[in-house]
């Protein structure tokens, strides 16, 4: 018997749809497959370079080589998943693009990084465990260190993919703690510098929310609430703006230019108060030229704070820059003060350039390639932003980020920035809805079931902050400190075997 012969066109449609399936699914590996490729290039340009500039160690090159790789892939994780608290209330509140975003971070973060960042690497090196009291070799104190990274590492690495904003302080912090206690038993932890961590953890996201809740209030009591509000916003935005430039100028005295210049505690109040003026100087015919054809509606009065909210989450990114390379670096540094070639750790971390700039480039190359994912969740999941609360967010973020760095303290920008935008959400439930008591369901019987569905619906449309993503973020915040110091024990545990 013979078989038909096969139709030419089926033949061709099925080549076509081959084809086409095949592009589909090069054009969505590329999403992937591109990134990771650009930071196994860094990793490698960041191991090469550094095994070129140690060449002489002998066999310790491989050890400092495999430490800057490391450092360098904790810091593409500090850049994929912290850097989006910074960006996400200006994404969220629509007043930059994810592009926009990305390049103003990435340029505020190295900058931040690289000016004034050394403060807060000792204490995340060498404050969190006291290796100086000879209970740990110089050797195991490496591997320590080297746990710690890799572990915070690949605990933030997973919560990236599974699009969870943890902390990556919590996660170095974990790291260093499980490495420790499996190095040398629980003797060798400083529990002090521990437990001011800690209250730093819970002091940080209360106020931060409070901080941003107190902005949003003045601003609606000041601008958005009341009769004339052209008027209103021609004096308050400006004075808003001065603010912030203050506060920026005071960080700027006490950190950022502590390597040029050291001004007394009267100079940086003298320079404040100049910046207070000149800012308000030059932002008093700003908004009167910003204004000039708005309605005297809320709506049209968001779009002023487009400005202030920029210079926010730049002064927010400086700061984060500041303060988390020491997540990155600070136990890379620790591992190249031991280099001496005597069998002790150095009382004192003498960080090198290179690992300033490993963790600088590191966390602006992270966030260009896998942070607009997390950007689009802290800005949109929590809470509805718009451009003044997006202000409110970004601003009270930085103000607490710049205290914490100032005090040397490695504190979460995370939960600082997620415990603003819930601040925001809140407020804007009290305020929003004086009655939300009497829509409370069981306040009173409801004739019919379909009443009572309804009015359950009423009320969960008036809450204003989504409590099911708090719960989330709340778990992979409490997960985050054991799930790191479990790894890292396990890591150096294996490093100790090789």
């Amino acid at each position: 018997m013979t078989t038909p012969a096969k139709n030419p066109e089926n033949r061709y449609v099925n080549d076509l749809r081959r084809l086409e399936y095949g592009q589909s699914q090069f054009f969505g590996m590329r999403g992937i497959v591109v990134p990771l490729g650009l930071s196994v290039l860094f990793l490698a340009i960041v191991g090469l370079l550094v095994g070129r500039l140690y060449s002489d160690l002998g066999n310790e090159t491989l050890i400092v080589v495999i430490a800057a790789i490391v450092g360098g892939y904790m810091a593409l994780n500090i850049g994929a998943n912290d850097v989006a608290n910074n960006m996400g209330p200006a994404v969220g509140g629509k007043v930059l693009t994810v592009l926009g975003a990305v390049l103003i971070a990435g340029i505020c973060e190295t900058a931040g990084a690289l000016l004034a960042g050394g403060d807060v690497v000792s204490t995340v090196s060498k404050g969190i465990i006291s290796p100086e009291s000879g209970e740990i070799s110089a050797e195991n104190f490496r591997f320590l260190m080297l746990a710690a990274l890799f572990a915070a590492g690949l605990w933030i690495n997973l919560a990236t993919w599974l699009s969870a904003p943890v902390s990556t302080t919590h996660s170095i912090v974990g790291g260093v703690l499980g490495a420790g206690v499996a190095a040398s038993g629980f003797g060798l932890v400083d529990w002090d510098t521990m437990s001011l961590i800690a209250a730093s953890w819970v002091i940080s996201p209360v106020f931060g929310g409070a901080v941003a809740a107190g902005l949003l209030y003045l601003i609606k009591i000041k601008i958005l609430n009341v009769e004339d509000r052209i008027t209103a916003a021609k004096k308050w935005v400006p004075i808003l703006i001065a603010v912030m430039a203050a506060a920026f100028t005071a960080y700027m005295a006490t950190k950022g230019l502590s390597k040029v210049w050291k001004p007394s505690s009267l100079e940086i109040v003298i320079a404040s108060v100049a910046a207070f003026v000149i800012a308000h100087w030059f932002a008093k015919p700003h908004i009167a030229r910003k204004i000039v054809g708005r309605k005297n509606i809320k709506k049209d009065m968001y779009g002023l704070f487009d400005v202030p909210l920029i210079i926010g989450v730049a002064l927010l990114s400086f700061a984060h820059g500041a303060n988390d390379v020491a997540n990155a670096v600070g136990p890379l540094a620790a591992i190249v003060s031991t280099l001496s070639g005597a069998d002790e750790v150095a009382s004192k971390v003498d960080i090198p350039i290179w690992v300033m700039v490993v963790g600088a480039f590191g966390i602006a190359i992270g966030l260009a390639l896998f942070g607009p994912k997390l950007i689009a969740v802290v800005g949109e999941k929590i809470t509805r932003l718009n451009s003044p609360r997006a202000y409110c967010v970004a601003l009270s973020s930085a103000m607490t980020v710049l205290i914490a760095s100032n005090l040397g303290l490695p504190v979460s920008s995370t939960h600082i920035a997620i415990g603003a935008v819930f601040g925001v959400g809140f407020l804007r439930e009290y305020v929003e809805n004086p009655n939300k008591r009497k829509l409370r369901p069981g306040h009173k019987l409801n004739a019919t079931a379909d009443d009572a569905f309804d009015a359950i619906a009423a009320h969960r449309k008036r809450r204003l902050v989504r409590r099911n993503f708090a719960l989330s973020i709340a778990a992979a915040w409490v997960v985050t400190v054991p799930a790191s110091a479990l790894l890292s024990a396990i890591i150096y545990w294996l490093l100790q075997l090789l």
